[in-house]
């Protein structure tokens, strides 16, 4: 009982977290940071939440949550529960929860991340058919629209897309400061990193704290992707860009990519703060952050193993 007490309480920390840092600014002075935060509360919330229901409907067992469900699946194959006492409902529920919980999560983000990979598929091989080489933009695929796009598609073959509306609205320091922006989101990953909010979202559509979370994470990756571009860049540019795309009313990015069209709030917010940017979060605190995430990460693990 101890284990599921602490797992709940361990959810509940972070669903309030969650909430409280939906909310905060600061992550805008450190966005790399506050995105293994993100991912510290996303993993822990998922296992915890699950957790602390098996924890206690595998209570009999004594075993904990993974040694519990070990033994479980091996007395219900053999025909039996194999429990030192019988199931009552309350368990027989939780335990039904917890594993249609676990499973749902499970099955969302392999079918999202299925999906993803067959959108950028399908549009590679479109961009082999429609895209072309320009050696204004060597290395990046050009796409004949007079509409303003562009857009990165990661992966193992990664490429990055812009329009030739894009060509004609940017200047040269623009555009340069828009495909370091882009080739950052390749260089870091970002779509993995984006991958297990949108599936929470898909598996929870009607929770408004989900999508506000997607919506947090999405504009801290575009930020921390702005603060690599403006190592090559000025940043004034890249706000220029940014504003410049807004106007202009850019074309988003297919499925499966990360464009430079966002919704006119992030846009704003990201521009304010490529103009006036606050001080740097303390190196102190970024690592004490980091370390507190690192915690957080191994809590629910270590918990699922901790016999009763």
């Amino acid at each position: 009982m101890i284990t599921a007490a602490a797992l709940a309480i361990l959810a509940l920390v972070c669903a309030v977290g969650a909430w409280r840092f939906t909310r905060a600014r600061w992550t805008y002075r450190a966005p790399h940071v506050a995105i293994v935060l993100w991912q510290a509360l996303g993993v822990t919330w998922g296992l915890a939440g699950t957790g602390a229901l098996l924890a206690y409907a595998l209570e009999p067992y004594d075993l904990g949550v993974l040694h519990g469900l070990h033994a479980f699946a091996v007395s219900a194959f053999s025909g039996g529960y194999g429990a030192p006492e019988p199931y009552d409902l309350p368990r027989l529920l939780a335990l039904i929860v917890g594993l249609t919980a676990l499973s749902v999560l499970i099955v969302v983000l392999l079918t999202a991340g299925a999906q993803t990979l067959r959108a950028r598929h399908r549009h590679r091989t479109l961009l082999a058919l429609i895209a072309r080489e320009d050696p204004v933009v060597p290395g990046v695929r050009v796409l004949d629209h007079p509409g303003a796009a562009a857009y990165c598609v990661p992966g193992l073959r990664s490429e990055v897309v812009v329009s030739q509306g894009t060509l004609k609205l940017l200047s040269a320091d623009e555009l340069t400061a828009v495909l370091a922006h882009e080739a950052a989101h390749v260089r870091e990953r970002h779509d993995l990193v984006l991958l297990p909010f949108a599936a929470l979202h898909r598996a929870l559509p009607w929770s408004r704290l989900v999508g506000d979370v997607q919506a947090e994470v999405g504009l801290l990756v575009e930020m921390a992707a702005d603060d690599v571009a403006r190592r090559y860049c000025s940043p004034r540019r890249l706000a220029t860009a940014l504003l410049r795309f807004g106007t202009a009313g850019a074309v988003p990015a297919p499925h499966g990519a990360l464009g430079a069209a966002t919704s006119s709030a992030a846009v704003m917010a990201r521009v304010e703060r490529l103009v006036t940017p606050g001080p740097c979060l303390p190196r102190a605190i970024r690592y004490a952050i980091v370390a507190f995430s690192v915690v957080l990460t191994s809590s629910a693990p270590l918990l699922w193993l901790v016999p009763h």
